[in-house]
């Protein structure tokens, strides 16, 4: 069943997302004094007393963006107010009506719909008398808040529950798998958003840095929930407008939450710095990941061969366990595939395996550092057993003679080998050490218990 939605509607600047945050009661949107900082959809659910709805927050209408987004801004709203069973109609008490409030009024009156008015910026009750002009817009009597103050936000949120009492509206299912897609700017991230979505979900434009939240999209596969995180392209730092500095902490808080991310890189552009970078933080929160070359059907005289995978291994060698996919996400070439790919990634990362099946593969890779010379001793490297002791990421702990003579380069050695002989061979797997018990009658217990 779908959730009734909640959008919030009203022209740049009228503390829309501050509004948006403050209902959430997180920051989810970015909030800055520069008008337009908001272009895509913004949403998140908000649930009390077994009754939910999804709050949207969009961008200013009536907005001229520097960037010549304005149209798709403007298709945004459009597409949340045709949506909403409720529009929060926002103006700013301390500037009273103005000429874009009027044409808002009339948008939303052609369309009969459920308005609450919201006049923000209320930040002393001796104003309170101010929003009466508000009716005049033919909405009723407009509900005074001031977002920065936390004022009558309780108020507000009764109101929105009274008026949707009659709607039924189901607890959401909760997403199986949380998918990021990440990359730097202007390589498709929306578009793939969208081609996985089925709809224009998010704004598809050639500008570079046209998402600035990191947005999370619900949809369903094969009757599940899954949730897509479009994010900020991110480029150099030295290079960083502060919302662009706004944006990057949102793309790297997304890869942390994400259970796999889909690394975007043009495939028309050698590897860049960015991608260097964005790949090493990956690698470093050990995150399962697909590198995925976009815009294949546009690289020149390229082909799908085993040296290209050398040269994505060479420069991105953080990430050399990701599998390697091919899409054109404008014309949606692939898409599905990759999707598919994503759960077959995260069904690896959240594999729980048996410890006898662990023991086995770490038997052999004993015996091979054996035949190699490397046997066990005070001296040498020596694993007497492991067991698995986390999932997303694969964690296994290692019961060794000396924690301290299994190095990078051993233990490089081993995941490798793991990789190999278990059902985890594309996704990161932590390798930890601990010093085995010289207790005979515990080694001989924990031996009858194999």
């Amino acid at each position: 069943m779908a959730l009734p939605v909640v959008a919030i509607i009203g022209r740049p600047n009228v503390g829309k997302s501050s509004l948006f945050n403050a209902l959430a009661g997180e920051m989810i949107s970015i909030v800055e004094p520069t008008a337009g900082v908001t272009r895509d959809r913004v949403s998140t659910i908000i649930g009390r007393d077994e009754k939910y709805f999804e709050l949207i927050d969009t961008g200013g209408y009536g907005i001229v963006d520097a960037q010549q987004l304005s149209e798709h801004i403007e298709q945004q709203i459009l597409t949340a107010i045709e949506s909403a069973n409720i529009v929060l109609f926002m103006v700013d008490i301390r500037e009273g009506i103005v000429p874009l409030d009027e044409k808002i009024a009339q948008l939303l009156r052609k369309g009969k719909l459920e308005v609450i008015g919201v006049a923000n910026k209320a930040d002393d009750a001796k104003m309170f008398p101010s929003a009466g002009e508000f009716s005049k817009l033919g909405f009723g009597e407009f509900i005074c808040v001031s977002v920065t103050n936390n004022l009558n936000k309780r108020m507000l949120l009764e109101r929105i529950f009274k008026k949707l009492s009659g709607v039924e509206s189901d607890k959401p299912a909760k997403p199986v798998m949380k998918i990021a897609i990440v990359g730097k700017q202007n390589v498709g991230k929306s578009a793939m958003v969208n081609a996985m979505v089925g709809s224009e979900r998010v704004i598809v434009s050639e500008t570079p840095g046209t998402t600035r939240d990191a947005i999370d999209v619900r949809f369903e596969k094969d009757g599940k929930t899954i949730v897509v995180i479009d994010t900020a392209g991110i480029r150099k730092k030295s290079k960083m407008a502060d919302i662009e500095f706004y944006s990057f902490v949102r793309a790297t808080k997304s890869i942390h939450r994400a259970d796999v991310v889909l690394f975007l890189i043009d495939a028309t552009a050698e590897i860049s710095d960015v991608d260097k970078k964005i790949a090493r933080f990956i690698s470093d929160e050990s995150k399962s990941c697909i590198i995925v070359m976009n815009k294949w059907d546009l690289a020149k005289e390229t082909t799908v061969t085993s040296s290209y995978e050398d040269y994505l291994t060479k420069l991105l060698p953080g990430l050399k366990y990701a599998p390697i996919a091919f899409t054109t996400a404008t014309e949606t070439k692939n898409v599905q595939s990759v999707l598919d790919l994503a759960v077959e990634v995260f069904k690896q990362t959240t594999t729980w395996i048996t410890t006898g099946r662990l023991n086995k593969a770490f038997e052999a890779i004993k015996a091979e550092s054996m035949s190699a010379g490397k046997r066990g001793g005070s001296g040498r490297p020596n694993i007497y057993y492991a067991t698995q002791v986390a999932v997303n990421p694969v964690t296994l702990l290692m019961f060794v003679n000396k924690p301290g003579l299994f190095d990078e380069n051993h233990r490089r050695f081993i995941i490798g080998r793991l990789r190999e002989l278990l059902p985890i061979s594309e996704v990161p797997i932590k390798l930890l050490a601990r010093a085995h018990r010289t207790d005979k009658r515990f080694d001989k217990a924990h031996h009858q218990k194999d």
